[in-house]
This record gives C-alpha cells, sequence and structure tokens, in this order.
C-alpha cells in the first residue's frame, strides 16, 4: 500500500477527525491557511494526493485502489469514520470514497466537485485528453506545463487576485513532480474514474455542495447534484470561480466551520 504524506493539526483525542483532499497541481499546503481555525476543536488530517507532493503514485493506480488505501490508512490511524472536504479533484476522490465506504464518512463537503462523467463514450474522450496532457508534462516540463495549465478557461478568475496569492498558486504548482502529474492524470483523471451519478441517491449523509457563481459549468453541476442527493445542500459563493477557497477564503471558511464542524456562530454572507 502506498504511504500517504500528510500533515496533522488538533488533538488526536478528538471525538471527530477532518479528512482533507486537495485538487490537481495542489498538495497539502492548499489547506494551511485553515488549519489554525479548523483545527480548534477537530483532528484534522491533509493529505498529499498520491503524485502530488511527497506522496508517490503507482501505474497501475485507479480511483477505487485508492479509497481501498484511504480506508486501510484510517484504519491504521485509528480512525472509525471522518468528516471529509474535497476540492475538485480532490472531490472526485472524496465522493468515491464516502461512496465505497459509506460508513466511513459521516459527513462529506464537495467544493467544485463532480460524480464523474456519464457515458463510456465522454469517458474515453476524456482519457484521450488526459493522455494528451500526461504526454505535454512529459515533453514540455513541469514549468512549460504550469505555464499553460494557469491559464485555462477553468483558472481565469484566479487572475484578479493579488499578486502575491497567484504566485504562491503558481509555487505550489511548480513544485511538483512531471512524472507524478502525468500518472495522476492517466491513472485518477476523470475519464479514468466510474460515473458516480446513479449512486448519489443512495448517499445518504449530510453532503455540502460548493460552487463558484462564476463556474458556470460546476455550478450547473451542482444543481443537478442537490436534486440527486437525499440530504445536500448548495452554497453558490459569489464573485468566485473554480478555486472557492482561494478566491473567497473567509467565507469558504464560514462554510466549513458551520457545516462540517458545526460552529452554529458563524454567519454566512454568500449569495
Amino acid at each position: 500500500m502506498p504511504k500517504f504524506h500528510y500533515v496533522e493539526s488538533g488533538s488526536d483525542s478528538a471525538s471527530d477527525t477532518l479528512l482533507l483532499f486537495h485538487g490537481f497541481t495542489g498538495t497539502h499546503q492548499t489547506w494551511l491557511p485553515f488549519l489554525e481555525s479548523w483545527s480548534e476543536k477537530h483532528h484534522v488530517i491533509a493529505v498529499d494526493m498520491p503524485g502530488h507532493g511527497r506522496t508517490a503514485i503507482q501505474d497501475d493506480l485507479t480511483m477505487d485502489r485508492f479509497t481501498d488505501d484511504v480506508a486501510d490508512f484510517l484504519v491504521q490511524q485509528g480512525i472509525a469514520d471522518v468528516k471529509l472536504l474535497g476540492y475538485s479533484m480532490g472531490g472526485r476522490a472524496a465522493l468515491a470514497f464516502a461512496c465505497r465506504y459509506p460508513d466511513r464518512v459521516s459527513e462529506l463537503l464537495l467544493e467544485s466537485a463532480s460524480p464523474g462523467l456519464r457515458t463510456e463514450e465522454e469517458r474515453l474522450a476524456r482519457q484521450k485528453q488526459d493522455q494528451r496532457l500526461a504526454s505535454r508534462l512529459k515533453t514540455d516540463g513541469l514549468e512549460q506545463f504550469v505555464n499553460f495549465w494557469e491559464n485555462i478557461p477553468l483558472f481565469d478568475t484566479q487572475k484578479n487576485l493579488p499578486e502575491f496569492i497567484q504566485q504562491n498558486i503558481r509555487e505550489e504548482r511548480l513544485s511538483q513532480q512531471a512524472t507524478g502529474l502525468a500518472s495522476s492524470l492517466r491513472t485518477m483523471g476523470t475519464g479514468k474514474q466510474d460515473s458516480y451519478w446513479d449512486k448519489l441517491s443512495f448517499l445518504d449523509k449530510p453532503v455540502i455542495l460548493v460552487a463558484g457563481s462564476m463556474d458556470h459549468k460546476f455550478v450547473g453541476i451542482n444543481q443537478e447534484m442537490e436534486k440527486r442527493l437525499s440530504a445536500a445542500e448548495l452554497h453558490i459563493v459569489a464573485s468566485a470561480g473554480h478555486c472557492v477557497h482561494v478566491e473567497q477564503p473567509r467565507i469558504f471558511d464560514k462554510i466549513v466551520r458551520r457545516y462540517l464542524l458545526h460552529n452554529e456562530a458563524d454567519i454566512l454572507e454568500e449569495s
């Protein structure tokens, strides 16, 4: 079993553990600005996803095998169940884990996430696209790939962020290994993941969905997810794109603290 690199904060004796999955090209550092707030009364674990940061990846990894590895990791840590938060790729992975191991997840927060692609045709087309991106990483190298990646339309709204925040995001991306990112695309990309659309109605636990109002594609996806989930609540955050926790960190922090950490003193101001 691959070993996850992770950081943890808060007391090991806390009754609840919050487990955090970052997105593609991220690391556990994605969540560092929030750890002090979220670990006041909770045990918080932020992992490096396979192929990212200091977590190695095997060429034969699958999303199902990743969820099995997470289950084994929780057993090793002596953790019965977790509150689980995932962003983008990490949100897909969090949803997959919750569907395959529902007894191990008490609550779920998905930021800019989807249940995957519905049809085999869509998945095959996406696999080809991800294979081209993986090849680009190999031929062009990490820096050229990051130059391309940070300019895709999905991240246009991030160009309005202060320069130092944009630089922090770029440095996190540049801290990766090209081979790791390429393997992640080939093994855990959207095209390689099974569709979980038909499983949403069976997920009988609280699910908080978060999307940025300017990320129209994922607003639509999450509106449809909310209809299918039995206990979901959707928050569309104004003046944010795909990466709500970076573009509107104060509001995102309030959502997490109120709904996952149950701090009722937090008053939400998103629209």
